[in-house]
């Protein structure tokens, strides 16, 4: 049978363990409570900043000479003179001399022309004389009316006939002289010469190509879409063109002289000419501007008004998000007039001083509150700050 020490120790054991557990927890510090959690999200903003704009319109091309020409020979005969400019890649003046053709036969044709001349009009004075002659012996004869015949006026018809053929022979023999010298029809570039010195050519042969220097054509294509923003379909407008030159960009402008007229059935474009003055830089202090440069250029274009440029991609059915004063997220209907690249132009919807919201965020919602990365840091300050002084109190 249990003792009455036995069953009161227990209950003794336990009030001190109690007791001990009542104790511990007096001693242990109650948990700090942690500072809430601010999860207003964070953005990054731009300026909206509207000024005046000029459309450009963006093209590219290869300069090409606006005259080509390929020289051939008018005569037959050898080659006795090559100028030392006619070269490819020399530059030649118009009229100067290129080559000579050996012009001793056509001299000769000259000289016999000059005879025929000479001989033919000898005849037609003696047969003017002896139809005077004529015409004095018939009233000798008889009162009647003479006959053409009797006159001698087809044979005086038939003498200026062969005064005409001998005048026309002459010309000829000019020209051909003429022609035996090669002259440059322009001021030009030689591109390629087909002849040396020494060579027969005959009537037709190739004597070289020349192109000319004093203006520059480029063709530039531009689509369809773009016409809109050239003003007289782009004609009489600037364009500044842009190349690499040795090992560096230059710049030349130009001017729109005329558009072909027709869409390209191909690249479905519409091209434009643009043509550049002195391109090689002969008579003025310009860069030059070879032939079959690859170019790109920029048309000069209608005025837009002011206007401001936002990336494309913060554009959303028609709207953006913009920061208001109070943090506020609100979303903006903005009038597109142009999409250009990874940019559009916006005409109409915002203000100047507004702030574009240009980072991404998960769940944008229209009203949500929104925060600056600087408002996080001056906050982050502010509670250190505090934090700080209640130390200092304790």
């Amino acid at each position: 049978m249990a003792t009455k020490k036995q069953i009161i120790l227990p209950f003794v054991v336990l009030g001190i363990g109690v007791a001990g557990l009542v104790g511990l927890s007096a001693l242990k510090k109650p948990p700090e409570e942690k500072p809430p959690v601010d999860t207003t999200p964070l953005v990054s903003v731009k300026e909206i900043i509207y000024q005046p704009m000029t459309f450009n319109v963006d093209s590219y091309g290869v300069v090409n000479a606006k005259y080509t020409t390929e020289i051939v020979a008018q005569v037959g005969g050898e080659i006795i003179y090559l100028d030392p400019n006619f070269v490819k890649g020399g530059f030649v003046k118009q009229g100067e001399v290129l080559a000579k053709i050996d012009p001793s036969d056509y001299e000769s044709s000259l000289l016999d022309a000059e005879a025929n001349i000479a001989s033919s009009k000898a005849s037609l004075v003696q047969e003017r004389a002896n139809g005077e002659v004529a015409i004095r012996d018939w009233a000798d004869i008889t009162n009647q009316k003479p006959t053409d015949l009797s006159l001698r006026k087809p044979q005086l018809a038939q003498e200026i006939a062969k005064l005409k053929s001998a005048e026309a022979s002459l010309n000829r023999a000019k020209r051909d002289l003429e022609r035996t010298v090669i002259r440059a029809p322009y001021d030009a570039l030689i591109e390629a010469r087909d002849i040396g010195l020494g060579s027969y050519v005959s009537k037709g042969s190739m004597i070289g190509k020349v192109l000319n220097t004093d203006k520059a054509e480029i063709r530039l294509p531009i689509a369809d879409r773009e016409m809109q923003y050239l003003q007289a379909k782009g004609v009489g407008t600037s364009v500044n063109l842009y190349s690499n030159f040795a090992g560096s960009k230059h710049t030349w402008t130009g001017k729109i002289v005329r558009s072909e007229g027709v869409v390209d059935s191909k690249s479905r474009m519409t091209y434009l000419v643009a043509e550049v003055d002195d391109p090689y830089g002969l008579n003025t202090n310009k860069k030059e501007l070879r032939y079959g440069t690859y170019v790109t250029a920029e048309v000069t274009g209608l005025k837009a008004g002011n206007v401001t440029v936002v990336p494309r991609h913060l554009v959303i059915n028609g709207t953006v998000a913009i920061m208001d004063a109070e943090k506020t997220l609100r979303y903006k209907p903005v009038t597109v007039i142009r999409q250009d690249g990874a940019n559009v132009v916006i005409s109409d919807g915002l203000e100047n001083g507004m702030q574009l919201i240009t980072s991404a965020l998960d769940y944008p919602i229209d009203g949500m509150k929104v925060a600056l990365p600087e408002d996080r840091i001056l906050q982050k300050e502010a509670e250190k700050d505090a934090s700080e002084l209640a130390m200092e109190g304790e």
